[in-house]
């Protein structure tokens, strides 16, 4: 079997054939025109354009990538194969393709191995996870766990999802706002209820059925995401599919399932990638790095800085 880890210095070899079973990183000392078959592309060039990733060290980064993947293989070649396909599929068939991924990894070796890990293993629920306001045709949404720095559980996604179904329905409702109370945004996935799931096809039905991300996707125009501190896995995920994303200044974001032996979940194969492109959304998630919020605007991840002077109407994202 072939290693799922395969690096090609550009600057000297000619692209492979590309195999479907591999991660492939491209690096460059300059970055050119982008080549084909690449999944994740790296540069020692400063502010390089999409999809090139700028690095310190891109040889450092490039064992960082591979070192993820050796310990990690499922979920880094299920990510890449994901987002790959997901190019060609609607946006809602993007979500569908994610939680069939997410749910085949949810019985692999390498979640079993995390979930014996220690870990939060007591819920600690909240009686109004959601908070919900009303004035004329805005709509305030409110995550309100601000102990668990709004860790998304199974009622919060529920709460959410009613929350935002009001706001798919009434066309009186013209502008939505979601933000996050206490010193986080959202943390992402609840970690109490990993691995709480027995039937790992009912849970993938259920994350079709009741999906904020879906919804976000239908009310995404109107809606506005206020991020601050940790905006972890689910946190930038859902986010990433609202029409406009606003970050405070201490905005860390970052996606950490393949650590888990998982890929994002909550609609991030779908709604990072229209963002800042698949190549991105993978070294991301490949590389669990915390992308802190400046540079989250420089690629267009986020859309301004609250407090901070918004970017021209002149000025290209990178």
């Amino acid at each position: 079997m072939d290693s799922p880890f395969l690096l090609v210095d550009l600057d000297r070899t000619a692209p492979p054939p590309p195999g479907p079973d591999q991660v492939r990183v491209g690096v460059a000392h300059r970055p050119g025109t982008p080549p084909e078959g690449f999944d994740v592309l790296l540069t020692a060039a400063p502010d390089a354009p999409r999809p090139w990733v700028s690095c310190v060290d891109v040889d450092v980064t490039a064992r960082l990538l591979r070192d993820a993947v050796t310990r990690r293989p499922a979920a880094a070649v299920a990510l890449v194969q994901v987002l790959r396909m997901g190019v060609a599929l609607s946006p809602p068939d993007r979500l569908v393709l994610e939680s069939l991924a997410y749910s085949a990894l949810q019985g692999g070796a390498g979640f079993q191995a995390w979930l014996n890990r220690p870990r939060p293993r007591v819920p600690s629920p909240a009686d109004e996870p959601v908070r919900v306001e009303r004035d004329g045709e805005r709509l305030t949404v409110t995550l309100d766990r601000p102990w668990v720095r709004n860790a998304l559980d199974a009622a919060t996604r529920d709460a959410l999802c009613e929350a935002l179904e009001v706001a798919v329905a009434d066309p009186s409702i013209s502008r939505v706002d979601l933000k996050g109370n206490g010193p986080a945004f959202c943390s992402g996935g609840d970690l109490t209820e990993f691995g709480t799931s027995t039937d790992l096809a009912a849970a993938h039905r259920v994350r079709v059925l009741r999906s904020p991300a879906t919804l976000l996707q239908q009310c995404g125009p109107k809606t506005t995401v206020h991020l601050h501190g940790a905006c972890v896995g689910a946190g930038i995920e859902l986010a990433a599919a609202a029409g406009r994303v606003l970050a405070a200044p201490d905005t860390v974001i970052r996606l950490p399932e393949i650590a888990m032996g998982l890929i994002p979940g909550a609609g991030g194969t779908a709604s990072l990638p229209a963002r800042i492109g698949r190549e991105r959304t993978a070294y991301l998630a490949l590389s669990d790095t915390l992308l802190p919020a400046e540079e989250a605007l420089r690629w267009g991840l986020v859309d301004e800085l609250e407090g901070a002077p918004c970017l021209g109407a002149g000025t290209k994202r990178r």
